[in-house]
């Protein structure tokens, strides 16, 4: 029998759910840009959840777009596609992943809120995921001619990386080196581990962001903490909440910037060369705390978790305190409103959208779970000016969310394909989205 102290917090966690309290959430666009709006915290028994039933995409159902665009379906019937990996003669690959199997969770809290994130995942599980599907598009009229299972029988995949004819895939706890000929469709050659990463056995940040640098001679590699705020214990965090920098010659690795509670999205800005990332801060600490961000990445840098955010704002519940990590805290350079979960991020030079969006950066957000009104569950665009964030972030795809904020979907991975049309990876909806200007003229290859 269900313990009574579960059962209690179950009770009232599912109660928060059905009554639609109101849990003090402000405008969320506060929160976006350089200096968002911090309010005070609030620390809870057990914090408020809004969890979005996924639902699915009815026939002909598409998201919706900005004025000048349009979206249609690049391909469906996925298993969870989370990331994209747009090979130089123009194949899409999709990486379909799921979860590693976590360790047994035994604190109360943690089981209610496990029970009750389950209910955002997909349907439909019955395919094949963990592996790598290749999409080609050989005429350019938007529609795959070519689909094949490139990679399987992986480890929770998602960065992908090619430099010359060796391509690189970070699984949950290893960089994978694959040998590559262009226009292959499938890969049967076993890899080769480049470079363990922090995995198990609790693995509460799985995803493994990856870019490789701009000459090639080192691969950059997001790892996510093991926990909300350490609670899982500080030595559960060895190498974690850090961007890795990898040696690709030899596998050898140092910490590149720390205090990322889970970077993902790791990009090259293309002006200044500057290495980017969007970051999923942390949670239960009220509806608007704390903002996920996307940021400039500096070598050194360390960024406030767990002990601070947004620089020196102190986390109170982190034991002991560490005031000489909290002075030096770098302040993120742009904030996306809080519990948006940013998953995904693309610069857009050479995009063939409409003037209006070829400057910038586009940002997959997954959305919230943990605020009564939701937040996120879109693709943003940040405009740039001089490689630094130069304006409001504009909603460019939308209509995740059906009228009753049920979840038709999720979006994750953003690229550009190679006739400059933006893809979006959409995991709950198990299907690439394909953004193109409405004017067809506009994305003639």
């Amino acid at each position: 029998m269900m313990p009574f102290v579960i059962r209690a917090l179950l009770s009232a966690s599912l109660l928060g759910l059905l009554a639609g309290c109101n849990d003090g959430s402000g405008d969320p666009k506060a929160q976006v840009g350089a200096n968002p709006v911090l309010p005070d915290i609030q620390q809870y028994l057990l914090p408020p959840m809004h969890i979005a039933r996924i639902v699915g995409w009815k026939k002909d159902e598409t998201p919706d777009v900005a004025q000048g665009l349009q979206a249609k379906a690049f391909a469906t019937g996925l298993q969870h596609p989370r990331s994209l990996y747009v090979l130089p003669n123009g194949d899409v690959l999709v990486v379909e992943s799921k979860a590693p199997k976590a360790a047994a969770i035994k604190r109360p809290k943690e089981i209610v809120m496990g029970f009750v994130e389950s209910w955002a995942t997909s349907g439909g599980d019955t395919g094949e995921s963990n592996r790598i599907t290749l999409l080609r598009d050989s005429n350019g009229d938007g529609v795959p001619d070519t689909r094949s299972v490139f990679l399987d029988h992986l480890n929770s995949p998602f960065g992908v990386a090619l430099v010359g004819n060796d391509l690189y895939v970070a699984n949950t706890d290893a960089i994978v080196k694959y040998p590559y000929t262009e226009g292959d469709t499938r890969i049967t050659t076993s890899g080769t581990v480049l470079t363990p990463l922090p995995g198990g056995p609790i693995d509460h940040h799985w995803t493994k962001s990856l870019v490789a640098s701009p000459d090639g001679s080192k691969l950059y590699v997001g790892v996510g903490s093991n926990s909300n705020i350490t609670e899982n214990g500080m030595e559960a965090e060895h190498n974690r909440a850090d961007i890795l920098e990898v040696d690709r010659a030899s596998g050898r690795w140092r910490i590149f910037a720390s205090g990322l509670r889970n970077p993902n999205g790791l990009s090259f800005e293309p002006q200044t060369g500057a290495l980017w990332t969007v970051v999923n801060e942390r949670d239960e600490l009220g509806p608007d705390l704390v903002p996920d961000y996307m940021t400039s990445v500096k070598d050194g840098g360390f960024y406030g978790w767990p002990y601070s955010y947004f620089g020196q704002h102190v986390d109170p519940r982190v034991k002991p305190q560490r005031p000489d990590l909290v002075a030096k805290a770098i302040v993120p350079d742009y904030a996306l409103s809080s519990h948006v979960a940013p998953l995904g991020l693309a610069f857009s030079s050479g995009s063939k959208l409409p003037e209006a969006y070829r400057n910038g950066a586009f940002v997959g957000e997954h959305g919230s779970w943990n605020r009564q009104v939701l937040n996120g569950y879109k693709v943003v665009y940040v405009p740039f000016t001089d490689g630094k964030p130069s304006g409001p972030a504009q909603d460019v795809v939308t209509g995740f969310l059906d009228k009753d904020n049920h979840a038709r979907g999720r979006p994750v991975g953003v690229a550009f394909d190679k006739s400059g049309a933006l893809l979006v990876a959409d995991d709950s909806g198990n299907t690439v989205w394909r953004v193109t200007a409405a004017h067809p003229q506009v994305t003639q290859r």
